[in-house]
């Protein structure tokens, strides 16, 4: 199912139950917090270990799902809200952030794209002076998106 369809499906859902007039951005927004609270909270003082036993347990499993599917809902109609087309947003943001986390510098770390180790390069890639290597792997990646977009869709 596409987003679209995702997106019409919790529409028609809310409007049958009038909940439209409660679902201003900033509300919309409030209750996106609270369910993604709520996620965190199955997580709360366990261990990576432990929550990955629960991950992995059946109860874990529905209540990640529940959890899970409750922030992809406010999240679409937040979206909805404020005339954001979520599949367009997600492909311009992986592009963005193929540019910002280029493969060379940022694979197997966690380190913030403004603190990764930039070779000169890099640098100039930056400036606009693109080393044909580098924009080839990323001009790759770019590639790639619609592919892996179209499981999310």
């Amino acid at each position: 199912m596409e987003i679209k369809d995702l997106v019409r499906r919790i529409l028609r859902f809310r409007d049958a139950r009038d909940w439209g007039q409660f679902h201003t951005p900033k509300n919309l927004a409030a209750a996106l917090s609270v369910e993604v609270a709520e996620l965190q909270e199955l997580m709360l003082w366990k261990s990576d270990r432990q929550t990955l036993e629960l991950v992995h347990s059946e109860k874990g499993s529905e209540q990640f799902e529940e959890e899970i599917a409750d922030v992809l809902i406010y999240a679409l109609l937040l979206a909805h809200e404020v005339g954001v087309d979520a599949s367009d947003a997600i492909r311009r943001k992986l592009t963005q952030n193929a540019a910002k986390y280029p493969v060379s510098l940022a694979r197997g770390n966690a380190i913030k794209y403004t603190e990764l180790p930039r070779e000169r390069a890099s640098i100039e890639q930056a400036e606009g002076q693109q080393d044909e290597s580098e924009t080839a792997v990323v001009q790759g990646q770019i590639a790639l998106f619609p592919d892996e977009l179209s499981h999310v869709n």
